[in-house]
């Protein structure tokens, strides 16, 4: 067991794996797990400053997709949603992404509501291919500042 562990961490070690771990990383906080992958990020970028445009990118890739699990699951689940279909705050949230529609999907990057959202957006059943584009510009916009901002404040001696 234990050797099976330590070639599970080998593999998925930064930074010789970086990018796929990245991109596991970003998927995974991209659901509705609680977990962020700008940590991962910037690690990787702060060994190998040379990958920050195919970091950022596979980032975005991988966010982006995790983003997209979230709508099917969001599509999938709309009966359970029904049961709070006559809630006040439920009916104004519902008229402003309906209202939006998938260009809400551009607060996908938000912490805390953004990945729901992805959801909420498969759940109204918004147009697939246009809710993923705006999750990845959203997604994409949001590695680029906070990378940028991160390596301004910490940058190498």
């Amino acid at each position: 067991m234990q050797a099976w562990l330590d070639s599970l961490l080998a593999l998925l070690a930064l930074p010789q794996f970086g990018l796929s771990t990245l991109f596991i990383v970003a998927f995974i906080s991209a659901t509705l797990l609680p977990l962020g992958s700008e940590p991962a990020l910037f690690g990787l970028l702060k060994l190998n400053p040379d990958m920050f445009w195919p970091a950022i990118l596979v980032a975005t890739a991988g966010n982006t997709l995790g983003g997209a699990v979230d709508w099917w699951m969001g599509y999938g689940a709309h009966k359970v949603a029904d049961k709070y279909a006559h809630s006040k705050h439920h009916m104004r949230v519902l008229a402003w992404l309906e209202r939006l529609g998938p260009k809400a999907c551009l607060l996908s990057w938000l912490p805390v509501v953004g990945d729901p959202l992805c959801a909420v957006a498969g759940w109204l059943r918004l147009s697939f291919w246009p809710c993923l584009v705006y999750m990845a510009i959203g997604k994409f916009a949001r590695y680029v500042c906070m990378t940028v901002a991160l390596l301004y404040l910490w940058p190498d001696k």
